[in-house]
Order: C-alpha cells, then sequence, then structure tokens
C-alpha cells in the first residue's frame, strides 16, 4: 500500500526465506524480480546475498528492499514460536518482547552493508489491525484476504518511521543493539495500541494521524486486466489447455531454474 502511493509498486524487493523459492511460478518470478531468498541460522548464506544485493546497486535498479528481521510472522496461535524468541531474548539478556518477536541482525546487517553506498534511509514500519482483539482481550490472528472482503478488519494503521542511513551503526554487534531497540518501540507501539487501559487510546497509534483511503484508480486497472486475461482462458477448451501447460510447464522450469543459480 504504501508503494502504491509513492507508484513504486513495481521496484518492490523482498528478502524471502529460501523455501518460498519451491512456491509454484511465484519463487521463479520473484527470483527473478530481484528478490533475495536467505536460509536461517547457521545455514545463512552472507556472501550470496551481498552479491546478489550488490549486482542489483551496480545496476543502479530502484527499489525498496523489503526485510522482516524476526524471520517469520507474529503469530498469537503458535505459543511455541513466541516463547522461543522470547527464550533466545533472555538468553542473549535482551529485552523480552510482547507483541513483536525478537529480531536477527544477519541479513538485515548484510543489506545494509551491501547497499550503504546506495540507500539514503531505512523506513521502519509497524503495522496494527483493528478488529483483532477477541472478548477476552487476546489479540488473535492478523486478518486474512477473506476478513478484509467480510470488512471484519475495519482499518489498518501503519506506523513509519524514517531513518537515515548515517545513523544506523556499521558494526554488527552495534547494529544488532540498534535493531532490538528499534522493536522495543514497536512493541511499545503495539502495546498502546492493543492493550492501552483507557479505551481512548486504543486503536490507534500515538502522534498525527493521517486518514488516506487507497484510490481504486491505482489498483482496479491492474485487477481488471488480470480477471479478463485469466478469464478469457478459462472459458475456451484451448486457452484451459494453455492455462494448465503453464502452471505445469512453468513450475518445472523454475524448479530447475533456482535449483541452479538460487
Amino acid at each position: 500500500m504504501l508503494a502504491i502511493r509513492q507508484n513504486a509498486l513495481g521496484h518492490v524487493r523482498y528478502v524471502l526465506k529460501d523455501g518460498l523459492k519451491w512456491l509454484p511460478l511465484y519463487g521463479w518470478y520473484f527470483y527473478q524480480h530481484g528478490g533475495v531468498y536467505v536460509k536461517r541460522s547457521a545455514k545463512f548464506d552472507e556472501k550470496k546475498m551481498r552479491n546478489n544485493l550488490q549486482a542489483q546497486a551496480r545496476a543502479e535498479t530502484p527499489m525498496y528492499l523489503v526485510i522482516f528481521p524476526e524471520g517469520t510472522r507474529y503469530n498469537p496461535e503458535l505459543p511455541k514460536v513466541i516463547a522461543a524468541s522470547q527464550s533466545y531474548a533472555d538468553k542473549e539478556e535482551l529485552s523480552v518482547l510482547n507483541h513483536v518477536l525478537t529480531p536477527r541482525v544477519k541479513a538485515t546487517h548484510v543489506a545494509v552493508d551491501a547497499l550503504k553506498d546506495y540507500l539514503d534511509a531505512v523506513y521502519d514500519v509497524t503495522v496494527a489491525y483493528e478488529g483483532t482483539v477477541d472478548l477476552k482481550g487476546q489479540r488473535k490472528v492478523a486478518p486474512s484476504m477473506t476478513d478484509f472482503l467480510c470488512k471484519e478488519c475495519p482499518r489498518i494503521h501503519i506506523h513509519v518511521d524514517r531513518i537515515d542511513v548515517k545513523d544506523i551503526p556499521k558494526e554488527q554487534m552495534y547494529m544488532r543493539r540498534w535493531l532490538h531497540e528499534r522493536f522495543e518501540i514497536k512493541d511499545q507501539l503495539l502495546i498502546e495500541f492493543y492493550d492501552a487501559k483507557d479505551s481512548k487510546r486504543r486503536n490507534k497509534f500515538p502522534g498525527k494521524c493521517v486518514h488516506s483511503k487507497l484510490s481504486l484508480k491505482k489498483t482496479l486497472p491492474s485487477l481488471l486486466f488480470l480477471t479478463g486475461l485469466t478469464a478469457s482462458m478459462l472459458l475456451t477448451e484451448s486457452g484451459r489447455k494453455l492455462y494448465v501447460k503453464t502452471w505445469i510447464y512453468g513450475t518445472l522450469f523454475g524448479w530447475l531454474w533456482v535449483s541452479i543459480l538460487v
């Protein structure tokens, strides 16, 4: 949504967990579009990630690089994942977080360091959803697309901090502390949003709020184009055969491609 508002949707690149490269068609597409696949913990290949990002910088590819330092989503329905994250923070003598997972610094450090002469800022984005607290006051899982369409989630709240790249520590050990402090700020924002005792302070972030609706002019054309293209293929026998073959052969080709190059 932020990228659409800045006419930069086509410039978004993602740092993705390695398993997603096996998604039929999409795994290959994300890689071709500049996505960076990374493995977790000891299997993390710093050199490969650095080379990939530096190649894009040399090509002067305009981009917003999206990275999730937690490695996976916070899901209240997965208490073991949350407990493991909090246990790791306690073991590393970091503050324990309640509404976000403990961030890991490796991929973030490589990304910032590899693009240090190309980046001008890092945007710290925190997202919260209305209507995701149950009757007991417990946070529920983030809404699905179906929930949005059924208006189970009436509004999305997005808090953005712009951080100049020169204000980010360069050494990994110092960046680790800085990154955790950023997540402490996120955690406090979400505590206020979901758990504030004063109901007037709930369901909003502190500070000045700008209400913004997403214009249909920016989303409807692509929806109509894709829907029309897909429908026109599925309405004829030859189109259906082409559709199925595209998925089958495209998936096999994509798997072969990413298994060799990624």
